[in-house]
């Protein structure tokens, strides 16, 4: 495939100075009138995987718990399958819940050098967006899954390869939101995830951002607004402790939004939309939460992530 090209207003929409775009400072977010509600809140099946509770449990926790909006992982997915579930059923109870999956956590290798793997992983994610597409998912996560820590790959052929995702998308009607991972270089800042979402030449790329990974991956917020939040459909909630510098956090020291020092609300005027609603979802790894009531964690979740939004 030869490298995308991208026209000059492909490329300004991502830094927000397209023609009728624009970042609008914090000072400014109470002018935000097309949209009463600039934030929707979503629980991703992270913050209670630990307690295994499976597929449809997992949907039942998180309507019980007052979402309305879900990210699912596609191994849940594929064991509730495997283990005698159908879509349709899935799909009714999405329904009968008042759920609305907006996204799913998957791990195919896209983005990988290797010629083999990289045509397995996208057979691989075609298989997956075609069977989360019947449950009425909008989106699926193109993260680094398969690239060494180091990798040698440039930016340029991971855009080229996004764009194969992209395309992906268009044949399924899902969007592939190419994942900010901070422990993974060449995908760990916000400049390189957006890079790479310019140079594949589509309008329709998308990032996925989240408060861990800009943490972990160091990325400098006081540019973080060159950034169009138009592009970014969906944000990680959660914190962190001021004791862990970002070069050794992991995954399991995830904590609740607000109970922690990362600039959460700092991070929400940035990207805070005037197109629609921004989603936050709540995606946490935490060992201690696992050991408690997954409704109660679920609970917790919604409750945090409505309090760190006051005033934003």
């Amino acid at each position: 495939m030869s490298k995308p090209t991208i026209d000059r207003r492909t490329a300004l929409q991502f830094i927000g100075l397209a023609a009728g775009a624009s970042v609008v400072p914090a000072a400014n977010a109470s002018s935000f009138t097309t949209n009463p509600a600039p934030f929707i809140f979503s629980l991703n099946m992270s913050s209670i995987r630990g307690q295994h509770l499976g597929f449809l449990k997992e949907l039942e926790i998180a309507s019980k718990a007052g979402f309305r909006h879900v990210e699912i992982w596609i191994d849940s997915l594929r064991e509730y399958l495997d283990q005698g579930g159908n879509l349709k059923e899935a799909k009714d109870r999405l329904e009968i819940l008042g759920l609305t999956v907006e996204n799913c956590i998957a791990f195919a290798e896209w983005a990988v050098d290797d010629d083999t793997r990289r045509q397995k992983g996208l057979e691989q994610m075609k298989k997956e967006m075609d069977m989360v597409a019947h449950l009425g998912c909008k989106r699926m996560a193109a993260t680094g899954k398969g690239l060494p820590q180091n990798p040698s790959t440039s930016l340029d052929a991971i855009a080229e390869r996004y764009h194969t995702v992209l395309d992906l998308g268009d044949k399924t009607g899902l969007i592939p939101i190419l994942e900010l991972w901070g422990f993974q270089k060449k995908l760990d800042k916000v400049s390189e995830v957006t890079y790479i979402a310019m140079e594949s030449g589509r309008k329709k790329a998308n990032i996925l951002l989240d408060i861990f990974h800009l943490y972990r991956g160091q990325t400098p917020l006081d540019t973080l607004s060159l950034l169009n939040p138009t592009h970014v459909d969906i944000l990680h909630m959660n914190d962190y402790p001021a004791t862990l510098g970002a070069n050794v956090i992991t995954d399991a020291d995830r904590i609740y939004p607000g109970d922690g020092v990362a600039p959460i609300k700092r991070i929400l005027k940035i990207l805070k939309r005037h197109d629609r609603p921004l989603i936050l979802s709540a995606e946490l790894f935490n060992a201690t939460y696992y050991k408690q009531d997954a409704l109660m964690v679920a609970k917790t979740c919604l409750e945090k992530m409505k309090k760190v939004v006051v005033d934003v």
